[in-house]
């Protein structure tokens, strides 16, 4: 399935903002929110995004248990409602688990599934192709590669992903390496690159991307899409500025000084711009008081999706780890179990 831009050249069915949408909990941060999740994709559809990936790693899915990933991709797929593509983040340590995994979110709907390569002492890259052969052809859908080696230990380099893409059903490759360059050779190889590092957004897009899987877009969705048509449109000049606007945002959430994990950071920022997404589940702990600081004046510079640079306050560590004990105390140290376990 392909889609038009207009006039333009024919698109691959994900292009564009595919945003990673964080997973919304209670205030607990142990209780999956179906209502928060209701309105997070119907915000994230409504401003305009591309298509929607549910369970990745800004949803933490490895926080999450089989039952609710699967909840998750029910729930968000039901509210999506055909309107655009839904990927389903399904990867497994073993060959049959992500087959599996993969065929559950299908007959729930998904458009496409996406799949790191088997982690934690997994195999080398014989059985990394052994293992991605066999998913692809034990599905109907499209397979997105997942490539983020800092954190699955692995990584599809160029040689390697020009033979997956010799597979059939294998025709696109989330890059999360932050690499510029390397995510110009993926491109040169072929098949369709989507890039998964915040800071290069504008560059991978002019690149040849075709489009992003971006965690930012469950703060910024208006300016996202704003880019993308800018840069589509051939307004680089206004991508340009636009994304003077975006970068400190985006560059926060991919490294700061201030011990903020990527998924806190964004779900904070989520947050203060209105978009009810509950906390991290522990141990994944609260941004301090002077990151939230912080992040709230890289805000500041959205022309959408701002915070008020007036309402900063700092506060002495003293205080400031007091909030950060009561925050935490104030979670919870269990979550209720699914029906039908003891």
């Amino acid at each position: 399935m392909n889609n038009t831009n207009g006039s333009g050249p024919t698109l691959p069915l994900l292009h564009g903002v595919c945003a990673a949408i964080s997973t919304p909990f209670d205030d607990s941060g142990e209780v999956l929110d179906e209502g928060r999740l209701r309105d997070h994709v119907e915000d994230l559809v409504g401003a305009g995004v591309h298509g929607l990936v549910l369970a990745a790693g800004t949803g933490e899915f490895a926080f999450l248990s089989i039952e609710e990933k699967e909840r998750i991709f029910r729930i968000g797929i039901e509210q999506v409602a055909g309107r655009v593509p839904v990927i389903c983040q399904t990867s497994a340590i073993t060959t049959v688990d992500a087959i599996r995994n993969s065929r559950a979110a299908i007959d729930f709907g998904a458009s496409a599934v996406m799949v790191l390569p088997p982690y934690f002492e997994g195999p080398f890259e014989r059985g990394v192709l052994y293992h991605y052969e066999k998913l692809a052809r034990a599905i109907d859908v499209p397979l997105v590669l997942y490539n983020i080696p800092v954190n699955s230990g692995f990584d599809i380099t160029p040689d390697l992903y020009r033979k997956l893409i010799a597979i059939e059903n294998i025709d696109y490759i989330k890059d999360s390496t932050g690499d510029l360059i390397r995510l110009q050779q993926l491109i040169g190889i072929g098949g369709h690159v989507l890039a998964g590092a915040d800071p290069l957004a504008p560059f991978a897009l002019q690149a040849g991307s075709a489009g992003w899987i971006w965690g930012a877009a469950n703060v910024m969705p208006h300016e996202c899409v704003a880019l993308w048509d800018h840069i589509t449109a051939g307004r680089h000049a206004e991508a340009l500025d636009l994304w003077c606007q975006m970068a400190p945002a985006n560059l926060f959430f991919w490294d700061n000084p201030h011990g903020a994990e990527y998924n806190v950071a964004v779900k904070t920022a989520a947050n203060m711009v209105g978009r009810a997404v509950g906390p991290c589940r522990r141990p994944v702990l609260p941004m301090t008081h002077q990151g939230r600081v912080a992040l709230q004046a890289a805000l500041s510079t959205l022309p959408t999706n701002r915070v008020d640079r007036d309402r900063l306050v700092f506060r002495e560590w003293d205080d400031e780890r007091d909030w950060l004990v009561r925050m935490t105390d104030r979670a919870g140290v269990s979550r209720p179990q699914p029906k039908g376990i003891a």
